[in-house]
């Protein structure tokens, strides 16, 4: 039998290492494949949900219309640009409520606190466009729970506001809410150090003591944008509302009160306003609602982005 020598065995142990690292390679490049493989096909299931929402094609059956009806949306919750409430969603469900060949008027169902001035501004500028273009079909708000500041401001757009007994109407003004954390901060030791390029870019800062000059401008600018706030009801209430000292002082009213101020017109709910004011008990619901195809895309959409961060470690910054 043949000796092992030396060169024999380091032949051996290179042979050895090769192979390990030849093995290696495959593997990650076995892994590397099948990562590719798996983000190639989410990616194709993705666009594939996308054009199936673009279509339509995920929606659920839709019950055809019927040729007169009640058309109705419902503003819910917080006015904000990312709710369900946003002015998008519900001047969408507004236009195609008004353009419906069968509509013989629109219940807009409102059960907000407010929110936003500059979404309410801009669902109570649409309302007006859409009832001066089609001056036949008239809209009618209907208040649920409560119709309160950026709520009302929608609602004084209508043709009429009709309210439950026991509904909280009203909060016309506006207001900016904060803390101050200066006491806090000199208790613990904290020192603040606030640098900013312009002498009011700091406006406001929690962590500052109050400035009275910024005090002053904030007051102002609230001031304007109650007025406009005013104007807005004024015109959309007109002779009917009863104005007193504490009208627009951000006070709130059941709605039976509203009704005596003239913040309101009548008391109804949206079937009593569909049967006995529209004559048209067939009520629609136009409010737009995300399908199955919208919820998937989006849920999808953040899976694979949290999915590629976890893979990757991290993100490009936007630029």
């Amino acid at each position: 039998m043949a000796e092992s020598g030396p060169e024999s065995r380091e032949e051996n142990w290179e042979r050895g290492v090769i192979e390990k690292l030849a093995r290696s390679a495959l593997d990650e490049q076995r892994k590397a494949r099948n990562w590719g493989i798996f983000f190639k096909s989410l990616t194709f299931i993705y666009l594939f949900v996308i054009l199936f929402a673009a279509f339509g094609w995920l929606r659920g059956h839709e019950t055809p219309l019927p040729g007169d009806h009640t058309a109705l949306v419902e503003l819910s919750g917080v006015i904000s640009a990312d709710s369900q409430a946003s002015a998008d969603s519900i001047n969408q469900g507004l236009q195609e409520a008004f353009e419906n060949k069968g509509t013989r008027g629109v219940i807009l169902r409102i059960n907000s606190p407010g929110g936003s001035p500059v979404q309410a501004g801009t669902i109570n500028t649409e309302i007006r466009r859409l009832r001066d273009k089609h001056p036949q079909i008239l809209l009618y708000a209907v208040i649920e729970d409560i119709c309160a500041s950026g709520g009302y401001y929608v609602a004084a757009a209508a043709d009429q506001i009709y309210v439950d007994k026991a509904s909280i109407v009203g909060s016309i003004g506006v207001l900016m809410d904060g803390f101050g954390f200066t006491g806090t901060m000199e208790k613990l030791g904290v020192e603040r150090r606030l640098l900013t390029a312009g002498k009011n870019k700091g406006f406001l800062d929690p962590f500052s003591p109050m400035d009275a000059a910024q005090k002053d401008y904030a007051r102002k600018m609230l001031a304007e944008i109650h007025q406009q706030f005013i104007d807005v009801v004024r015109e959309g209430r007109g002779k009917r509302l009863k104005e007193s000292p504490e009208t627009f002082s951000g006070l709130m009213w059941t709605g039976q009160r509203s009704i005596d101020l003239g913040l309101a017109d009548a008391l109804g709910s949206v079937d009593y306003v569909a049967r006995e004011i529209i004559k048209a008990e067939n009520i629609v619901d136009f409010t737009p609602h995300e399908n199955l195809a919208e919820r998937f895309a989006k849920r999808f959409g953040a899976a694979m982005g949290e999915a590629l961060v976890r893979t990757t470690g991290s993100v490009a910054p936007i630029r």
